[in-house]
């Protein structure tokens, strides 16, 4: 076959509030834990590499904001994955400006590299059957095809778009031609697709050669090509990520794949998948990925389950124990500063709950207890008036910038690890329990000069303790 090295493309934004309070705007539902050890994005990522028998995956290449690109590679780095791209999105512009950027990037060097764009929050725990499903879909794309995947439906599923196609899938699981798109269905329409068997579940994931799509978007959606061109022509190298030119990507249309140009295609094919798939669009997937007991429970480590049915359970905080006691279709996700509760009919609803915060103006809304860095992370322990409390971890080798501040000192103890601290003119080292006073206005900066991470206790106290009282002399990251 004349493709073999396949490029992912992994789609990385979004704010996955339907998955709140784990996943939020500062940090989605792909970077957290929600199916074992690994996030989502590393899951995707690994299932997106390496070789088999049928195709080999070459570097990736991730599209995301500037808010993530930290923690795009260092999720990848956990992995061993060195990516070959990391493009950065001025702004999101939903997935059709994404896809076209990816596909006119690869084309400089290799107009007719094979790109297998796919989102990076998806669940499917048979990477072989994925992996052959891929080399299936090959075979279309030599013929100069754009394929789509869909999933064979297991229930009557509202949530999902579907592919009607033009005859049932057959045992080989070989490309079939699509028929059309159809939008999200009501329950009766879902029920009569299930029982025709030629629709499967539209999963968002796509193969085909960089100059085919280029052709097809200079066809369908024409005027979505010369802003994104100009963006990847213009495009900024910084601190190993590309990021794209933000003025002409502002007169991108916001706009998806599949409207601005899948829908019109007349030369697309769809590769049936009957191996398992969740997109992991709700509590309630992630409780019926997660392998209910006879009961229907899904309890985590921290939680207790009592005459519970068809209920999830599950603590984000290893000191905070949720119990539930005869409970039925509930689900329950607590962390330290947000807790959920609500039937698990209404998961679809939890979109409904940020919206609400977000009109209170609480930052549970959007915000992340952790707020991750370059660096690190840090999270607020305690907050008082005029004094807060945080815990900080800085990776082996990094640093923050050298800053002062006009409002707050600070006082930092060493509780893991050796900090290097730069105080004005004096520069010392100091280890655990130890700890060094930060006067306001003071040039300042810590550092973890070792090979483990470092932890410190922060005790700011002063008239204004927000983190825009700032004043950056320095920075390795390059923020302003």
């Amino acid at each position: 076959m004349a493709f073999t090295t396949i490029i992912p493309v992994i789609l990385c934004g979004g704010s996955g509030t339907r998955l709140w309070p784990l996943s939020r705007k500062s940090y989605p539902k792909q970077f957290a834990k929600l199916m074992g050890e690994e996030t989502l994005f590393q899951a995707s990522s690994r299932r997106m590499s390496g070789e088999t028998e049928a195709l080999a995956f070459d570097k990736p290449m991730v599209l995301t904001n500037a808010d993530f690109r930290f923690i795009v590679t260092e999720q990848l780095a956990e992995v061993g994955i060195d990516p070959g791209a990391v493009l950065i999105e001025p702004e999101g512009r939903n997935t059709a400006p994404a896809v076209l950027a990816a596909a006119l990037h690869a084309s400089q060097s290799n107009p007719d590299a094979v790109l297998l764009v796919a989102p990076s929050d998806h669940v499917v725990p048979d990477a072989a059957a994925f992996h052959a499903a891929v080399a299936r879909g090959l075979a279309a794309v030599e013929e100069g095809k754009l394929v789509t995947f869909g999933i064979a439906p297991t229930h009557a599923e509202t949530a999902y778009g579907y592919l009607e196609l033009a005859g049932r899938p057959d045992e080989t699981g070989a490309a079939v031609a699509l028929t059309r798109f159809v939008e999200k269905p009501d329950e009766a329409r879902a029920s009569e697709m299930l029982k025709a068997g030629n629709y499967l579940w539209n999963a968002g994931i796509f193969l085909f050669r960089a100059s085919d799509i280029i052709a097809a978007f200079e066809k369908h959606a024409h005027d979505l090509c010369a802003p994104v061109k100009a963006a990847v022509a213009d495009a900024q190298a910084d601190l190993g990520f590309l990021r794209l030119a933000p003025e002409p990507w502002s007169g991108a249309a916001d706009i998806s794949i599949d409207y601005a140009v899948m829908e019109k295609a007349d030369n697309l094919s769809v590769v049936p998948f009957a191996g398992g798939w969740s997109d992991l669009g709700g509590w309630d997937a992630v409780w019926r990925e997660s392998g209910p007991d006879a009961q229907g429970v899904v309890a985590d480590d921290n939680a207790t389950a009592i005459d519970c049915h068809d209920t999830l359970l599950r603590s984000e905080d290893p000191n905070l124990e949720i119990v539930g006691i005869g409970l039925n279709n509930v689900m329950a996700v607590a962390m330290n500063d947000a807790v959920l509760v609500a039937d698990m009919s209404r998961a679809q609803d939890v979109r409904k709950a940020v919206s609400a915060l977000k009109k209170k103006g609480s930052l549970q809304a959007a915000q992340f207890p952790k707020d991750h860095r370059p660096w690190g992370w840090f999270e607020s322990l305690v907050i008082g008036q005029r004094f807060q409390v945080k815990r900080i971890l800085v990776h082996p080798g990094a640093s923050l910038s050298l800053q002062s501040h006009f409002h707050r000192s600070e006082h930092w103890i060493v509780v893991e690890g050796t900090a290097k601290v730069t105080v004005d003119d004096e520069v010392t080292l100091l280890t655990e329990n130890q700890s060094v006073y930060i006067p306001l206005g003071a040039v300042h900066r810590m550092e973890n000069p070792g090979k483990v991470p470092m932890v410190l206790i922060e005790v700011q106290t002063g008239t204004y303790l927000g983190e825009d009282d700032i004043v950056r002399y320095e920075d390795v990251y390059a923020r302003g």
